[in-house]
């Protein structure tokens, strides 16, 4: 399986987070190139892809191998590893990666602090400076360090047959819907014009629905408030009445109805937030509904 590609393995120490970003000329590259487990480290496997660089990657790592060692287990027992490219970060942030001399040129990767950018068939090396320079200088949760990555490397040229499929994807610890497994965020486009900024999009929206609201941005519902969401809940056809700036026990628990309609339930519930409405959901409910 061909899988010409520009990627990026990374860890946050201070997220105890591990994550994998992928673009391709590929339909679907999310399903074959990213592999990460909490506490473990992340894989990305790619051209001539041997998705069980993956899996076997990962049980290495979990074993105690660091990337470099498991790395070389891998490549040992692969007769096609001059084909291949891979790279790997373990749970401490080492990372270690291998292009092999049969890889489409352009083929290289550069390893980092905690991080390693990889492709084949690129349009030429600057890809994967620029994904490494952006990545250094980027801010924010790892899934958007990633993406900023791959803009960058888009940006510097990308996969030379052209775009069509990304994806990021980050796990820690509890870090799952739910708090009982680690994929803290998966997210794929696979068929698109423009894959790399979809996925950017669709990481904004993951930030929407599942980051913890901050304290600072809890907005009392004064008189004013209430009666823009009684004007929201009764254009939306939630309750009927008068628009009163009263925020009484009937528009509170309609309120809760709309917010988990539109799954906001992060940022909002009857139990912590009856009297303050997060201003992220807010924006939010303003420009949805006006």
């Amino acid at each position: 399986m061909r899988i010409h590609t520009f990627s990026i393995v990374a860890y946050s120490e201070s997220e105890a987070s591990w994550g994998v970003a992928v673009a391709s000329k590929f339909p679907a590259v999310g399903a074959v190139v990213p592999w990460a487990r909490a506490d473990v480290g992340a894989v990305a496997t790619q051209s001539y892809a041997k998705m069980g660089f993956g899996p076997d990657g990962l049980a290495l790592m979990q074993g105690g191998a660091a990337a470099g060692e498991a790395l070389q287990s891998l490549l040992d027992a692969d007769p096609m590893r001059a084909s291949r490219q891979v790279a790997l970060v373990d749970a401490q942030g080492r990372v270690a990666a291998h292009t092999g001399a049969d890889c489409h040129n352009w083929a290289g990767h550069r390893l980092g602090d905690g991080f390693s950018v990889q492709g084949n068939l690129l349009t030429g090396e600057a890809v994967i400076d620029a994904m490494a320079t952006a990545f250094m200088r980027s801010e924010g949760e790892l899934a958007d360090r990633l993406v900023t990555a791959l803009r960058a490397g888009e940006y510097a040229g990308g996969d030379r047959r052209g775009k069509q499929s990304a994806a990021v994807q980050v796990v820690r610890p509890n870090g799952g819907y739910g708090q009982d497994t680690d994929r803290y965020l998966d997210l794929r486009v696979d068929d698109h014009a423009e894959p790399v900024a979809r996925l950017g999009e669709l990481v904004q929206m993951h930030h929407l629905y599942f980051q913890p609201p901050k304290p600072e941005d809890a907005v009392r519902i004064d008189g004013d408030i209430a009666r823009e969401l009684q004007a929201m809940m009764i254009g939306q056809g939630y309750m009927t009445g008068e628009i009163n700036g009263v925020w009484d026990e009937v528009c509170q628990q309609v309120f809760a109805m709309l917010i988990g309609n539109e799954n906001l339930e992060m940022r909002w519930s009857l139990k912590k937030n009856r009297g303050a409405v997060d201003r992220v959901a807010l924006d939010y409910l303003r420009e949805r509904f006006g």
